[in-house]
C-alpha cells in the first residue's frame, strides 16, 4: 500500500505544480538545426502538412531565386522566365494557401526554405555572369523536377482531398515549366 501511495503522491504533487502554468506552443519547421537535439526535434507532421511545407518552400525557392535572376542574370531568355516564374509561383502560393485552408482542420503551409534550398540561394548569390545563368537554370530544372516529384506523389496518394485537387491542378503546369528550365 506504501508504493501506491508514493505514487499517488508524487502524481499529485506534479499536478499541482503544473498548475497555473501555459503550455509552451511546439514548433513545426520544416528544416531543424543539425545541433538541435534529439529531444527537441519538431513533432511528426502529417503527410498533409509536410506536403504543404514541401509546395510552400518550393514556391518560396522558385520566387527569391528568381527575383535574383530578374536583376542579376545575363541573359534576356532567363531574366523573362524568372519573370515568369515570380508571377507563376506567387500564383502557386496563393493557391496553396486557399487549399490548405479548406482542408479540415485548417492547415497553414510552412514556407521556410530547407537547408539545402537556403544553400542553394546562397551559392547563387555569389556567382555572376554565365556563371550565374547557368546555375540558375540547373537550380530551375532540378527544382521543378523535385516539385513535380512531389505533386504526383501527393495528388495520387494524398491524404487531404483540397490539397490533392491543387497537387492534380499543377501538375501539368510544373511540367511546362520543367520543360521550359530545361530549354534553358
Amino acid at each position: 500500500m506504501k508504493p501506491l501511495l508514493l505514487v499517488s503522491l508524487s502524481a499529485a504533487a506534479l499536478c499541482v505544480s503544473a498548475c497555473g502554468k501555459k503550455a509552451e506552443p511546439v514548433e513545426n519547421t520544416a528544416a531543424t538545426s543539425a545541433a538541435e537535439p534529439a529531444a527537441l526535434a519538431p513533432a511528426v507532421l502529417s503527410p498533409g502538412q509536410a506536403f504543404a511545407n514541401t509546395a510552400a518552400a518550393s514556391d518560396a525557392f522558385e520566387i527569391e531565386t528568381s527575383k535574383l535572376a530578374a536583376s542579376k542574370a545575363q541573359s534576356a531568355k532567363i531574366k523573362s522566365f524568372a519573370e515568369q516564374m515570380i508571377k507563376a509561383h506567387t500564383d502557386s502560393t496563393a493557391k496553396l494557401k486557399t487549399a490548405a485552408a479548406a482542408a479540415t482542420p485548417a492547415i497553414a503551409p510552412d514556407a521556410a526554405l530547407t537547408p539545402a534550398q537556403q544553400q542553394e540561394l546562397a551559392d547563387l548569390q555569389t556567382k555572376s555572369g554565365a556563371e550565374f545563368d547557368r546555375a540558375y537554370a540547373r537550380l530551375q530544372a532540378d527544382g521543378h523536377q523535385k516539385t513535380l516529384d512531389a505533386l504526383k506523389a501527393y495528388a495520387a496518394s494524398g491524404d487531404v482531398a483540397p490539397l490533392k485537387a491543387f497537387a492534380s491542378e499543377l501538375v501539368p503546369i510544373v511540367t511546362a515549366h520543367l520543360n521550359m528550365a530545361k530549354g534553358l
